[in-house]
This record gives C-alpha cells, sequence and structure tokens, in this order.
C-alpha cells in the first residue's frame, strides 16, 4: 500500500513520540508499504516553526526522510488544481493538499483527525 504520512504523524514518527498509535505505528513499518512525506508538510512545519508554535528544524526534517525509508513527494501544479474539487470539509490549506495528493497520486493518507475522514476511504483514521 502506498502511504502519505499526516504531518503530525510525521513529527510524531520522528520524535517517537507516544500519541503515535500503535496502529500507525504498524503501518509505517510495513515493509511492503510505501511510505511517502509531502513536501507540504515540511513547507507546514517551517511556517509553524518560524511562527514560534513548534520547536522542530525544517531542514532536519528534510534530511531525516530519505534515512527513515520515506519518499519525498514534491506537490505539483495538478496537486494544487485538484484542492479546487475537495468539498470544504476541512479549512487547513496544508491537509487540503495532502488529500489533494492522496487522491491523485493515488495513496492513502495516514492520519489522526477526525475531520479529515470525511474525504473518504483514501483516509486511514489511526
Amino acid at each position: 500500500m502506498r502511504v502519505l504520512l499526516d504531518t503530525h504523524v510525521l513529527l510524531w514518527w520522528l520524535k517517537a513520540d507516544k500519541r503515535l498509535s500503535k496502529e500507525a505505528e504498524a503501518i509505517i513499518k510495513d515493509p511492503s508499504n510505501a511510505i511517502f512525506v509531502s513536501a507540504a508538510s515540511v513547507w507546514e512545519i517551517a511556517i509553524k516553526a518560524a511562527l514560534g508554535q513548534i520547536e522542530v528544524d525544517p531542514a532536519a526534517v528534510t534530511e531525516a526522510i530519505a534515512p527513515s525509508g520515506f519518499t519525498e513527494l514534491p506537490v505539483t501544479g495538478k496537486h494544487a488544481a485538484e484542492i479546487s474539487k475537495l468539498p470544504p470539509h476541512h479549512r487547513d490549506p496544508f491537509d487540503r493538499m495532502l488529500v489533494a495528493q492522496s487522491l491523485l497520486e493515488p495513496m492513502r493518507l495516514l492520519t489522526s483527525d477526525r475531520t479529515l475522514a470525511q474525504y473518504g476511504e483514501m483516509v486511514l483514521l489511526v
């Protein structure tokens, strides 16, 4: 299965945070799954770090993607255009980008955000 990590799931994984569920951990560790991290997540982390909302080094996150066995997913114009087709279940632009990427690539979006589950079965709520 192809899996796109939501930003908070990525951060929890990198920090070995206890908020990461056992189910999410099992999905990420399963060698039959291809795990992706969106450039939009790095962008979100960079903005929140610059605003002092989180204490994370975005460069360190970027450097940790490949060693974690993950593949970076760039943001494309097609991804951005797909956002206009999404129902307004979620207002966060970064989450909407992740949903659009999940739909187009296709892949499952691994998240604990219940609001995102409204976008359908491509969302893996853990």
